[in-house]
Formats: C-alpha cells, structure tokens, sequence
C-alpha cells in the first residue's frame, strides 16, 4: 500500500489530512493511562517533523514477535502495544482495554462477530472461531507483567512459522491443534495451555465497538477508515 501511494511506509499515508501514524500518536497521547510512547521503526528519519517531540523512537527488530521482546528487555513492563495501521483507534477504547486487562499478565484486545458486524457491516475481517467466541483481533496488546515476556518469546517461535500453520498449531500441542480444528476450543482451554507453556495468565478484552477492529491492510481498508474518520470529524 505504500508502494501505491508513493510513500516508504504505509504509516505515512494520508488520512483526513495527516499521516496515518498521526492519529495513532494522537489518542495515545490523550489517553492519561498512557505514560512514555515510543515508535519502533528502523529508520526515525522517515518521521521527521511528524513525531511530537515527546515521543521516542527504537530500532525494529526482525518481525513484530522481535520488535515487541526488544522493547520488553530494554523497557520493562507494563508495555501497551499497538500499530500505526490502527488510526480509528479512540482514548475511550485504550482506556476500556486497559480497565478490561485486570490483574492477567497479558491481555489482547479483540471485537467479537457480532460487534464487527454492528459497527461495522461493510468490512471484511478474518475471523478466529472458538467453540465459545468468534472474533477478529485489534492490535492492541498489554504486557502487564515481567512473566509476559515469556509470551512474546512464545510469540517468536510461533511466527517463525508463520507460513505453516499446522506447525504453528502443534507448538501449542496436538490436542489443541485438533480441538481447533473441529471447532471444539473454547477460551478458556487456549489460555490455559498458554499459561501453561509460559507460567502466564492471559486473557481476551472484548472491546465495546467492533470498529476497533478495523486497521489499513488493504486498499478496501483505507477508503473505509477514511469514510469513518470523515463523518466524525
């Protein structure tokens, strides 16, 4: 998508007149929970005379998995994540998530079917259907506490095949992959095998509004982020 637009990032492109990665900055920036931000980008250059001068810059590492151990290491937790491709994302929904994390040492944020399908009936997401909750991600993470590092590092070997998803699935174990599989794994049993791989305690965080859901992978995407963005303006 950058490569369409002209641009080197896709957190560069335009949306109501700023960089997408703008309005990311914006809402964390008004979110009083949130304390020091920093972007994680291989080269800050790219952001020069976008980035307010309170927000910090670190080297990515290889892959996502890779850029969020890096920052656990060098900054300790509680470490909230998001993306720049996230630019609906709201203060109200940062602080919701947060409320929702409670005392588990990592929390994920996620809009359920139904809620996408309310706020949102036009969008095309992906899926992920357990037995007992179908929902789409949000791109939004909390690391609460140091044993969370042992999910990202969980997180690395899973990526590292991301491109073979049945050995993704056995890293969690076959009786997961299989429960999977035939739509017979609930919640609960998913983050008690990864407490059990990891001595973490995890949990999902049903956001309030399925827009959350809704980041810029595709051109389909931007234009709908671009509507949404303009009739609240």
């Amino acid at each position: 998508m950058a490569v369409a637009a002209g641009l080197t990032h896709k957190a560069l492109i335009p949306i109501a007149g700023k960089p997408m990665i703008s309005h990311v900055l914006d809402t964390l920036r008004a979110t009083p929970a949130v304390g020091r931000i920093i972007v994680c980008i291989e080269n800050p250059a790219v952001l020069s005379g976008i980035l307010p001068a309170d927000v910090e810059t670190m080297p990515a590492a290889q892959g996502p998995s890779a850029s969020v151990l890096a920052a656990l290491r060098a900054h300790g937790t509680p470490l909230l994540v998001t993306t720049a491709d996230n630019p609906l994302l709201r203060p109200a929904w940062v602080d919701a998530f947060l409320d929702g994390a409670g005392t588990a040492d990592v929390a994920v944020g996620v809009a359920t079917e139904e809620a996408i399908r309310r706020d949102v009936p036009n969008t095309a997401r992906t899926f992920i259907r357990l037995s007992d909750l179908s929902f789409s991600g949000c791109n939004l993470f909390l690391f609460r506490t140091p044993v969370s590092i042992r999910v990202a590092e969980f997180w690395q070997r899973i990526e590292k095949e991301r491109k073979r998803p049945l050995r993704m699935g056995w890293l969690l174990g076959p009786s997961v992959l299989l429960r999977f599989v035939t739509r017979r794994l609930d919640t609960t049993s998913l983050l008690a095998r990864i407490r059990k791989l990891t001595g973490a305690q995890g949990k999902f965080v049903l956001m309030p509004d399925g827009r959350a859901a809704v980041d810029v992978d595709k051109p389909t995407d931007l234009e709908l982020v671009r509507h949404i963005v303009d009739e609240a303006a």
